[in-house]
């Protein structure tokens, strides 16, 4: 299994599962136009976390650290949802500006991990 990265707003998606890994729902986007396999909001920082980090890239390795905790206690959320995936791509799909600082790719780790 693959897992990549991409933008909601962005057109050039990759094919695959598409999975939103956002808490909020991305501003502007509708439901036909994200066109999502899923939604896997269990996976997603705390709204606490969220808003402590608030997009900061000072405190990156903090909330990376936090996060990693909080996806440990959704293991097997986490595992359920990768068993549920039929095709070969997954495309985790987020709405941040920042593509350096966006906790997908913390995710995408994780999941790499336990795929």
């Amino acid at each position: 299994m693959n897992i990549k990265l991409h933008r909601i707003y962005e057109s050039d998606a990759p094919t695959g599962y598409r999975v939103l890994v956002d808490r909020l729902w991305p501003r502007g986007v509708s439901k036909e136009d994200a066109d999502l396999d899923a939604h896997w909001k269990e996976l997603t920082p705390s709204d606490e976390l969220r808003k402590w980090f608030d997009h900061d890239p000072d405190k990156w390795n903090s909330f990376r650290k936090k996060y990693l905790s909080e996806l440990s206690e959704h293991k097997q959320t986490a595992k359920d949802y990768l068993a549920e995936v039929t095709q070969k791509n997954v495309v985790l799909l987020y709405a941040a500006k920042d593509k350096q600082h966006s906790h997908a790719y913390i995710l995408k780790e994780y999941l790499e991990k336990l795929g």
